[in-house]
């Protein structure tokens, strides 16, 4: 398996963050001369890997450890496939109030709203928080009225990469992808699955 080297970019920004830690991603975008946005996915890339710690409102951390060029060259090629898991399912007639109940029982941040097996829709946490305080009749009132509807949800297919999934859901500020094969979920990535592949994959190194 061949090595796989970081960029000039993710290079200087290990080199700046070890000079100055805690580095915030505004300090690290000023010293390339670069936007967030722009670093954004280096940056996930680089915590994934276990080679930087970002700490919530304090910064980014030089971890100690070196990059080991086979984890890292998996983890590039592990497909979607491999780490998805299965959503939940439900129709746009069921009722915001039934929802609330499912996303509980089944321990889980979204829904993915179906008809006919082809996906038209996803319900996460945040929409149904948002619906239960605007709605005085959830029992009655459909999810169908607050879901995010296709074509306007991110999605990945089963030969996409965990590194490009995890890439999207970090870019985009979002919690799962639906696998799609034609216009069917077949599962979903989540942060939560993400979190815990790298953390299985690190933990021992």
């Amino acid at each position: 398996m061949s090595q796989i080297k970081l960029s000039a970019r993710q290079l200087a920004i290990i080199e700046f963050v070890k000079e100055h830690e805690p580095a915030t991603g505004d300090q690290i975008a000023r010293s390339l001369e670069l936007t967030r946005a722009t670093i954004r996915a280096d940056l996930s890339i680089l915590t994934m890997t276990g080679i930087l710690d970002a700490r919530p409102k304090v910064g980014y951390f030089y971890s100690g450890l070196d990059l080991n060029p086979t984890i890292y060259e998996d983890i590039r090629q592990l497909q979607v496939e491999a780490i998805m898991t299965t959503p939940v399912f439900v129709t746009k007639e069921t009722s915001i109030h039934d929802a609330i109940v499912t996303l509980f029982l089944e321990d889980t941040g979204s829904l993915y709203v179906i008809e006919s097996s082809a996906l038209i829709g996803i319900v996460s946490r945040k929409d149904l928080l948002k619906g239960a305080l605007a709605d005085t009749d959830k029992k009655a009132t459909p999810i169908a009225t607050i879901m995010t509807r296709m074509p306007n949800i991110l999605t990945v297919t089963k030969n996409d990469t965990a590194l490009y999934a995890a890439q999207q859901l970090v870019i985009h500020q979002i919690d799962s992808l639906p696998v799609m094969d034609a216009e069917k979920a077949i599962g979903k990535v989540s942060k939560t699955r993400l979190v815990q592949l790298f953390v299985d994959t690190f933990k021992n190194e």
